[in-house]
């Protein structure tokens, strides 16, 4: 595998290998039991995507449990705490919508992430979808979840830019990504009766942090939870 195949390999994995714990998070905390199913389902699909993506660049175990802070690439905005439902389906609707494309550009061509894309395409279709009714069914439903959806919407906005900075070794049209992004999440917001924020899509970090190994306070926190157990244990066999 070349530098750049290395490099693409950890920032993917670690996309999906963090937002996927994020979602874990949730189990036992749903607000209603068919959403404990949906989102670790999905967290299970990115887990899947983390193992495949990582597994090209090392050992999977290593660089998920061994890692320090600086070392990994995911965008800051999969590192984000779950908040409240609605933060958790904002978080959702930017970044599955963003991967959904992503791997709609991969998927087509013939680079050695052809084959995960292929398959990864389906799985984000779902997770995109999944994310884009409650989005509708939230904003668009009483007061308080409108509120609250609009408040989700509107907090996250500013890691949002960080998605569409190239990175080394992924052959994706970077531009028309952000396009068809920005289209379809403003279709989403608006059917929603929700504001498109009008703030600045770089956050206090500047797009591209996440990365550089540069991560919000939260990130650390969550890194330590999941490091936790294979640490405490090193060269333990299940």
């Amino acid at each position: 595998m070349t530098a750049a195949a290395h490099t693409a390999a950890l920032a993917l994995g670690d996309d999906a290998l963090v937002l996927s714990h994020r979602l874990g998070e949730w189990a036992g905390h749903a607000p209603v039991l068919e959403e404990e199913v949906a989102l670790a389902n999905i967290a299970l699909d990115l887990l899947g995507q983390a193992r495949v993506l990582l597994s090209m660049a090392g050992d999977e175990d290593e660089l998920a449990y061994l890692r320090e802070e600086r070392a990994f690439r995911n965008l800051q905005l999969v590192e984000q705490p779950n908040g409240d439902f609605a933060h958790t389906l904002a978080r959702q609707l930017y970044f599955s919508t963003y991967q959904h494309l992503l791997y709609g550009q991969l998927a087509t061509g013939d680079s050695v992430f052809a084959p995960l894309a292929g398959k990864a395409v389906h799985e984000t279709a779902y997770h995109r979808d999944h994310a884009e009714q409650w989005t509708r069914r939230l904003g668009d439903g009483t007061e308080e979840s409108h509120r609250r959806m609009q408040r989700a919407a509107t907090a996250l906005w500013q890691f949002t830019g960080e998605m569409f900075q190239p990175v080394e070794g992924v052959p994706a049209d970077w531009q028309q990504l952000e396009r068809s992004w920005q289209q379809s999440v403003t279709e989403v917001l608006t059917s929603a009766t929700l504001e498109v924020p009008e703030g600045p899509r770089t956050g206090a970090w500047k797009a591209g942090a996440g990365r550089q190994g540069l991560h919000t306070e939260s990130f650390g926190r969550m890194l330590a939870e999941m490091q936790h157990l294979h640490r405490s244990h090193p060269g333990a066999r299940w």
